[in-house]
């Protein structure tokens, strides 16, 4: 499986289209090399075809949710959607250097997350940095998808539901649920939270 697409331009130097660029072709190349359709792909996530679509030329910024939906229809763990930070990436890779890590930025949301783990194809286990800044959110409604995970606030707050039952959580506090279970989470103090984050297919 080919990476999503090369950056001409560091995480930090991206404009906001180009990273919906970058996302949105990496997801047209993992759809085509599946042979999925936009009918196909919009079934599988419950998206329209219209905003799918949007998504795939960079005209429309998917929320982390939405990136979510797909990645699982796909097959693909969150991981695999990051825009490599340098070369293609080594499957036998041990450890990422601080400056040569990958990030999402899914900015409509206010949510940037940096992939801690090697780039490696079909890798079950991703740990990130989460940054949420002030009023960011995954939205309103609840989802769900494959696997289980886990974090730990290491600055601010958080609010994090799941099913009917909402915490706010607390520097130091931590927690873990499987995926499948409906969830939501929401930045819950006033400057930027982070939250060292597992996810696990």
């Amino acid at each position: 499986m080919s990476s999503p697409a090369a950056k001409t331009s560091s995480p930090d130097t991206m404009s906001q289209s180009e990273v919906d660029q970058v996302i949105g072709a990496g997801l047209r190349r993992l759809r085509r090399e599946r042979s999925l359709s936009l009918v196909d792909l919009a079934a599988r996530t419950n998206l329209s075809i219209g905003f799918l679509s949007q998504i795939e030329r960079g005209k429309s910024s998917p929320t982390l949710r939405a990136l979510v939906s797909m990645a699982d229809a796909l097959g693909v763990g969150l991981g695999d959607l990051f825009p490599p930070a340098g070369s293609p990436g080594d499957q036998t890779a041990t450890i990422v250097r601080s400056a040569a890590r990958s990030e999402l930025q899914i900015w409509r949301s206010g949510i940037r997350k940096q992939l801690l783990t090697p780039h490696t194809e079909g890798s079950k286990l991703g740990l990130y940095i989460v940054e949420l800044e002030p009023g960011a959110s995954t939205g309103d409604e609840l989802y769900t998808h494959g696997g289980e995970e886990a974090g730990l606030v290491m600055h601010g707050a958080m609010v994090l539901q799941v099913e009917s039952e909402s915490w706010t959580l607390q520097e130091g506090d931590s927690f873990r649920f499987l995926s499948s279970r409906p969830h939501r989470f929401a930045n819950a103090a006033e400057g930027t939270t982070r939250v060292l984050w597992v996810n696990c297919q």
